[in-house]
Order: structure tokens, then C-alpha cells, then sequence
């Protein structure tokens, strides 16, 4: 606003659910035991895709990148949650605030593109079998993972720089976390190019990648209602099943965070769905796949020595 005095802020606090301190304790066992599951799950389901032959698939490829993912995202901001829980003072640095924010969007606007692009390689799999080991080849793979990746990260580079050159009227963020809508809500005056970059991105990374899965997952039903074999069908679903269950989860939790209404009563519901969008869901990605994949739980009792290595062919 005109005439008003900005502060170049150096701390912020983070208000995150310090209004419930008797929650505080349950919510720092919630999320310590689902951070470690989520830690200990990912970090499997990658050692099990780069030491089991039978797993150096495209599948496994976008699996291993999508845990590596989750990784990355959960430890951008549980770390300092779990600080803040326990402590008086809930405080970050400013670069501390601006490297977990861009650390958070870029992970989640690549696993946007990463879904989309497990679900063209499903796609494939079930529609175009015998063209498949050609149209995925080990170089087109890369390049699609590679893609998912620079596209992420430089969607996530243009909104954290605009989101930081906004001069900012306080320093108390109500969130647990440098999430970039609670952050804009400190902005001294409304930025409509800001706004403008929010919401491509935002259409960009949302509503056009889960566009193509419906596609994909379209023409993917449609071949398998013609399977004849009641076995064939079956396996063709559960193929799908694990991916077809993560997008649900993901898309559902960031829908409903970055293109609803601003309310200014729902930052509490905001912060809630932030915790189970930024913990849960990355906790159930690998235990969904091997609930649902008999080759990751071979390859996890192999793993841990239940079964004999199978020789090598």
C-alpha cells in the first residue's frame, strides 16, 4: 500500500497448529512414525528396482523416480515440523523458507508430470504390448523421467521468484510449513502477475496431466473389457490398479488445496490437508504398489533373504 513502511524479513514464524498444543504431541508421534514409513518404504522400493533385474523396467523406472520423489518432498518439510512441535519458538530463516518452498513445489509439480507419464506408459503396456519394449525403450524412458523433472523444477523456480519479490507486511506464516499460499497471504499489496503464474501453473501441472491419465485410463478400459480371459483381465487391473489408486490420492489432496475458493476461514482445513497430502500420501505410495505387485514383494523377501536369488538367464 502506498506510504506503508515493508520490512525486508529475515525470520519468519510458523504458526503451524501451535493454537492446539495439547494436539501437538499426538500430531509429532502422527508424523515422526509416518516420516520414517514413508523413508523406509521409498528408499525399498528403490534399492529393490536397482538390485533386482526383473525391475529394470520403464514401470520401475517411473516408480523408482516417483519414490525418490517422495523422499525428497516429505524431507523438505517434516524435519522442521517435527522441530516446531516440540519447541516455543516455531522459526525459520529466510532461506531456509525459501529453499522448502521451492524444494516442495518443484517435487510436487514434477510428480504431476511423472503420474501422467506413468499412466501413457500403462497406456502401452495394456494397448500396444507388442510394440511396447520399442515405443519404451530404456532412451525414451529417460527422456520422459527427464522431462517430468525439468518441467517441475522450473515451474516451481518461476514461483518461488515471483512469490519472493512480493513485499511481504508480516512475518508470522499460518501454516506448518513455507507453503507459497500461505506465504502470499502476508503480501502487503495483491499481485496479478503473480496471480497469473499461480493459476497456468496450476492448470499446467493439475487439471491437463490428469486430462491425459483419464484419457490413457479411457483407452486402457476399453482394451481390457475386450480381454476374453477372465485371468487376462484381472491381471491387466491389477497392473493398473496400484497407479490408477496413487493418482486418486495425490490429484484429490492437491486439487483441493490450489484450485478452491480462498477462504479465509480454511486455512486450518488448508493446514490439515497440507499434513496428509505431504505425509500420508507418500507413506501409502510404496505400500500401495506392493500390496498390489507380487514381483516387489518377491522382490522385497529376496531382499531381505526369505527367499533364494533366483540364478541369472
Amino acid at each position: 500500500m502506498p506510504g506503508e513502511n515493508v520490512t525486508v524479513w529475515s525470520l519468519f514464524f510458523l504458526e503451524g497448529f501451535s493454537r492446539y498444543p495439547r494436539l501437538e504431541v499426538v500430531l509429532f508421534a502422527f508424523s515422526l512414525v509416518m516420516y520414517l514409513v514413508t523413508i523406509l518404504g521409498n528408499s525399498t522400493l528403490i534399492l529393490i528396482t536397482v538390485l533386482d533385474s526383473r525391475l529394470q523396467t520403464p514401470m520401475y523406472l517411473f516408480l523408482g523416480n516417483l519414490s525418490f520423489m517422495d523422499i525428497c518432498y516429505t524431507s523438505a518439510s517434516i524435519p522442521t515440523l517435527l522441530v516446531n512441535l516440540l519447541s516455543s519458538k516455531k522459526t525459520i530463516i529466510f532461506s531456509g523458507c525459501a529453499v522448502q518452498m521451492y524444494l516442495s513445489l518443484s517435487m510436487g509439480s514434477t510428480e504431476c508430470v511423472l503420474l501422467a507419464v506413468m499412466a501413457y506408459d500403462r497406456y502401452v503396456a495394456i494397448c500396444n504390448p507388442l510394440r511396447y519394449p520399442i515405443i519404451m525403450n530404456r532412451q525414451v524412458c529417460v527422456q520422459m523421467a527427464t522431462i517430468s523433472w525439468v518441467t517441475g523444477c522450473l515451474t516451481a523456480l518461476l514461483e518461488t521468484s515471483f512469490a519472493l519479490q512480493i513485499p511481504l507486511c508480516g512475518n508470522i506464516i499460518n501454516h506448518f510449513t513455507c507453503e507459497i499460499l500461505a506465504v502470499l497471504k502476508l503480501a502487503c499489496v495483491s499481485s496479478l502477475l503473480m496471480d497469473m503464474v499461480m493459476l497456468v501453473v496450476s492448470i499446467l501441472l493439475l487439471p491437463i496431466p490428469m486430462l491425459l491419465i483419464c484419457i490413457s485410463y479411457g483407452f486402457i478400459l476399453s482394451t481390457i473389457l475386450r480381454i476374453s480371459s477372465t485371468e487376462g483381465r484381472n491381471k491387466a487391473f491389477s497392473t493398473c490398479g496400484a497407479h490408477l489408486t496413487v493418482v486418486i490420492l495425490y490429484y484429490g489432496a492437491a486439487l483441493s488445496m490450489y484450485l478452491k475458493p480462498s477462504s479465509s476461514n480454511s486455512q486450518e482445513i488448508d493446514k490439515i490437508i497440507s499434513l496428509l497430502y505431504g505425509v500420508l500420501t507418500p507413506m501409502l505410495n510404496p505400500i500401495i504398489y506392493s500390496l498390489r505387485n507380487k514381483e516387489v514383494k518377491d522382490a522385497v523377501k529376496k531382499l531381505l533373504g526369505k527367499v533364494p536369488l533366483a540364478p541369472s538367464v
